[in-house]
């Protein structure tokens, strides 16, 4: 067998799982409705805040519960720890023209 038929068979199969995938997300989305209504309901009662984007530095983990100072915590001109504070940009207040 040729190269190139071989990657057009596993494009070919590449292809087929895609569509499964899309179809059986299609079809389970009917009870999505439900769920989100369930979990609404949790969320209000245990009080939750926003979404959490990431979970490594405090800073990150909610940007509108976050201080201003921590991701500075070190020193003023430390270098970043963690990947996701590249990620985010400053709060508006903080990127506006003085």
């Amino acid at each position: 067998m040729r190269p190139s038929a071989r990657f057009a068979l596993f494009i070919g199969l590449l292809t087929t799982l895609l569509s499964l995938s899309l179809l059986d997300a299609g079809l389970r989305g009917g009870d999505a409705g439900d769920r989100i209504a369930r979990m609404r309901r949790q969320v209000e009662a245990l009080e939750l805040t926003d979404l959490a984007l990431f979970t490594e530095a405090r800073y990150t983990r909610n940007p509108t519960q976050a201080d201003w100072f921590t991701p500075f915590q070190d020193h003023p001109m430390a270098l970043e720890h963690f990947p996701s504070g590249s990620l985010l940009q400053p709060p508006a207040l903080l990127r506006r023209p003085r």
